[in-house]
């Protein structure tokens, strides 16, 4: 099983574990409550957490161990779109500086915890709240596995389990990996998260930083690094012209080709800017903070993260100039590591990466716990449920969703995990018009948005389905044909687009034939509410409900 492992590598990459671990049971007693049996304290960490402890949990949330692999493997392999992600986690904070606030005060007010109990609130209808957390579970889901994908990468090129042919041996450390989550973020909740994050972060921002300074020096520089991938892409392109003119093969560029690739790579950051907070756990790290004014502050602090996820999508360069060869591309940067660093940091490297999958892995399952045991377990099931039956309830989904994408990984195709979280993205913008619209305004209708809802997912799956690449019949890709034209845009605009269309077509016809539109249990005051108003605590202590 580690017969071709380097002890120092792992070493390192064992003990920074065991120091998460140890940190992820400690954080029952960090910041401690009387009792941890209600979702405001274990779901949302006390409702408590401040500027500092936010941006290290907001930003380990949105920056997953699958980003840091993903995004220089996708520049690795000669696709300059790419480097989308860097504009989209650009616009998203001024976005999110504008809806976030509201969201934060309405739910402080009225002890929502999940956004779909927003929706219910909003709204006064159950079916509306129960398909928008569905549709959160069902898009968390694969992101989660994912997070398992760029842990299995790791472990690949560190060597673990790699000389043996039983499954059992090769996938072993990553069921000890996913037990050992489980077993902390079951005993401490969010706080576990957000006690590691300090962690992560540290070392990811080290491990890049050294890696963009270090790594280039030893290859022969920026300017060797960009005139080397640049040969390479023409030479591949040259060599395949008539594969690619046939449309089997992609050709491979270094920036975006001008004209119509343009509009392409705009839809994808601006679909993902507006889907990237509609996921459940990007709320979750919200909804813990202390305060509006730490959301406002995060959202101008937490741009430094995209300063980060520029310098690290490089490294994609950087690994083709250092000669890197791997068959999956998701392979590259820690080959790379491997190739470059000493065992030693190496192994900080490594770890870096696997933490970096543990903490939204676990800010992720929570808050798919919350959306079931709220919206789901109470809404339809036990209407009745008290603070601690909410508070296990979630505790045991967090676990059977762990597990739900250990086994969901290990039995399919790893393509297929990333099919569908090309598909979790289309499905999450969906919730857009009844999340942030409501936010603002209750004029569109109830059953409205629920029609738009259906409509938006069925469209935007069946696009998504729909298109093939050379490797692949069906979701091939995040792109297809605007209506009429040969222009490529992002499936989940299209789709949102059709989404919000027959909500607003539908809802006077609603209103015009008088079909009820439920009551608004929330006033304008809700969404200015702050610290120190009526039914906003400062902090929550030992599990009270935060209401009006």
């Amino acid at each position: 099983m580690i017969d071709h492992v380097n002890g120092v590598v792992l070493g390192v990459f064992v003990f920074l574990f065991l120091l998460v671990t140890v940190l992820g049971f400690a954080a029952a007693r960090w910041r401690r409550a009387e009792s941890l049996d209600s979702l405001d304290e274990w779901g949302l960490g006390g409702r408590g957490f401040g500027t500092f402890i936010a941006w290290f949990l907001i930003g380990g949330d949105i920056y997953t161990a699958y980003t840091f692999i993903a995004v220089p493997a996708t520049l690795y392999a000669g696709a300059a779109t790419g480097f989308f992600a860097v504009p989209y986690t650009i616009v998203v904070y001024p976005l999110i500086f504008l809806f976030l606030p509201r969201l934060w005060s309405v739910s402080h007010r009225h002890g929502y915890v999940t956004p779909a109990d927003f929706v219910q609130g909003r709204y006064d209808s159950r079916p509306l709240a129960l398909v928008i957390a569905l549709t959160g579970i069902l898009a968390t889901m694969p992101y989660i596995a994912l997070q398992l994908v760029g842990m299995q990468v790791v472990l690949q090129v560190i060597g673990i389990g790699t000389g043996s042919d039983s499954w059992f041996v090769k996938d072993l450390p990553l069921f000890i990996a996913f037990a050992v989550l489980a077993a902390y973020t079951y005993s401490s909740g969010l706080r576990a998260p957000a006690l590691i994050a300090f962690v992560k972060d540290t070392l990811i921002y080290v491990v890049i930083i050294v890696a963009v300074i270090y790594i280039p020096s030893r290859v022969g520089g920026w300017d060797h690094i960009f005139s080397t991938v640049s040969d390479s892409f023409a030479s591949f392109n040259k060599d395949n012209a008539d594969a690619i003119a046939a449309g089997d093969a992609a050709p491979k560029a270094t920036m975006p080709a001008a004209g119509i690739s343009q509009w392409a790579y705009s839809s994808l950051a601006l679909g993902s800017a507006l889907a990237l907070f509609m996921y459940p756990h990007s709320v979750t790290g919200v909804l813990s903070t202390r305060s509006r004014s730490v959301i406002r502050r995060n959202a101008a602090l937490l741009p430094a993260y995209s300063f980060l996820l520029g310098l690290l999508a490089l490294l994609g360069f950087v690994a083709i100039a250092a000669g890197v060869k791997v068959e999956n591309p998701q392979q590259s940067v820690p080959q790379l590591f491997e190739d470059q660093f000493s065992p030693w940091f190496a192994g900080v490297a490594f770890a870096a990466i696997v933490i970096g999958a543990l903490v939204p892995a676990a800010i992720m399952s929570i808050a798919a716990a919350n959306l079931w045991t709220r919206n789901v377990y109470k809404a339809f099931i036990n209407r009745t449920a008290t603070h601690q039956q909410e508070a296990t309830q979630s505790k045991v989904v967090s676990l059977l969703v762990k597990f739900g994408a250990l086994v969901f990984v290990l039995a399919l195709s790893k393509d297929f995990a990333i099919n569908l979280q090309l598909l979790g993205g289309v499905w999450i913008l969906q919730t857009l018009p009844t999340i942030v619209v409501g936010l603002y305004t209750r004029w569109l209708h109830r059953w409205a948005l629920f029609a738009g809802w259906a409509v938006g997912m069925a469209y935007g799956t069946w696009l998504a389905y729909g298109v093939a690449s050379p490797t692949q019949d069906h979701f091939g890709g995040p792109l297809v044909n605007f209506p009429g034209t040969t222009t490529k845009v992002y499936i989940a605009l299209l789709a949102f687009g059709l989404n919000l269309l027959v909500a607003v077509v539908l809802t006077p016809l609603l209103r015009a034939t008088g079909v009820a539109a439920g009551r608004d249990q929330t006033t304008p005051q809700d969404y200015h509410a702050d610290i120190g108003d009526a039914g906003v605590d400062e902090e929550l202590g030992s599990g009270t409900p935060v209401h009006a």
